[in-house]
């Protein structure tokens, strides 16, 4: 039976960062109750601290009341603490830091991607806001839906300029995707999950986007199939992997790391790292535009709060490690393009 003590995770399928964090719990084996945002039980939990799906709601521990978080990294890594059995995290301090820096390149650059191709393509965007309407709200009728789906489709378009995909940044976004599945299909066929025979958050993170660019939305996928079928593969084993059974000797050797993830991290450089600093520093000055380089291109886009804290957090957490993990960090990260992430903004 259910009870106040089970934890429960709000959300929808149709959002990536569900996927992530619903993916990420089933890995876990954390028991957990999924509630679709709308619905009667969601509707009588405590209310979301930020606009954002999906969040999670705590159970009740020695009589505290239910608690509400939002934000899928803070809430793996509340997780982390509260959950020490089958962490999804590793122990080894500087492949953490890079299993983070992965994670924010899924949440944070792969969401790029696939904003842009289902907001900017015709088919893409008749789709998603065709069916987007009902995720939240399966009993509204015909005409409440067509309603809602000019209305959704509207306002995600409107919503482009923020994330990034304008006129100049679309060819660096569509490359970007392109060649990430290529260095994809090369990693995984070395080994299953990004950092070794295990997953860790950043695969979650980089299949929470791919639910949609490779399965769901018709222009990305057809570039996957083309590219990659086994990132269809990957991505559909991925959404329930709770029967792995895992251990630290999983996790690959720093030291010695295969030359494929070398070239995603070199990805992750050439484009996410170009990005980041540059809107952090139009965030720093109080600009309202971004206007920086990205693949050797002009890059364009309106300055994003959130994304300046999301380096924050990852410089943080890179300071925090000792001399020694992070003299491990920088050699492995020697060359990729991602070194000035780290360096003095």
């Amino acid at each position: 039976m259910s009870s106040e003590r089970d934890l429960r995770l709000v959300g929808v399928g149709s959002s990536p960062y569900t996927r992530k964090l619903r993916a990420a719990l089933r890995f876990r084996r954390l028991p957990f109750r999924f509630v679709v945002i709308g619905d009667k039980e969601a509707n009588a939990l405590p209310k979301r601290p930020l606009p954002l799906l999906p969040y999670i709601v705590l159970p009740i521990a020695d009589g505290e009341p239910l608690t509400a978080m939002s934000d899928t990294t803070p809430i793996l890594n509340h997780l982390e603490e509260t959950h020490p059995e089958r962490r999804l995290r590793p122990s080894d301090p500087a492949l953490n830091l890079i299993d983070l820096l992965l994670e924010d390149y899924g949440d944070e650059w792969l969401s790029k991607c696939m904003f842009h191709y289902r907001w900017s393509y015709a088919a893409d965007t008749k789709k998603a806001s065709a069916y987007l309407p009902y995720s939240g709200a399966m009993q509204i009728t015909r005409g409440q839906g067509e309603q809602a789906e000019r209305a959704f489709a509207s306002r995600q378009i409107s919503r482009i300029g923020v994330v990034g995909s304008n006129p100049v940044t679309a060819p660096i976004i569509e490359s970007s995707w392109r060649r990430f599945l290529e260095v994809f299909e090369a990693h995984i066929q070395n080994q299953p999950y990004l950092l070794g025979q295990r997953p860790g958050a950043g695969d979650f993170a980089v299949f929470g986007q791919m639910t949609m660019l490779v399965i769901t939305d018709p222009t990305p996928g057809q570039v996957a199939m083309e590219v990659s079928p086994r990132a269809y593969a990957w991505t559909e084993r991925l959404e329930d992997v709770s029967g792995l059974e895992v251990s630290e000797a999983d996790w690959v050797d720093l030291s010695d790391p295969p030359a494929t993830l070398r070239s995603l991290l070199c990805e992750v450089g050439r484009v996410y790292a170009p990005f980041m600093i540059g809107n952090a520093n139009a965030v720093a000055r109080g600009a309202k535009k971004v206007d920086c380089e990205v693949d050797g291109k002009r890059w364009v886009q309106e300055s994003f709060v959130y994304q300046a804290k999301c380096l924050g957090w990852l410089r943080k957490a890179y300071f925090a490690l000792d001399e020694a993990a992070r003299g491990r960090v920088d050699r492995f990260l020697l060359g990729t393009g991602c070194e000035p992430l780290f360096a003095p903004l």
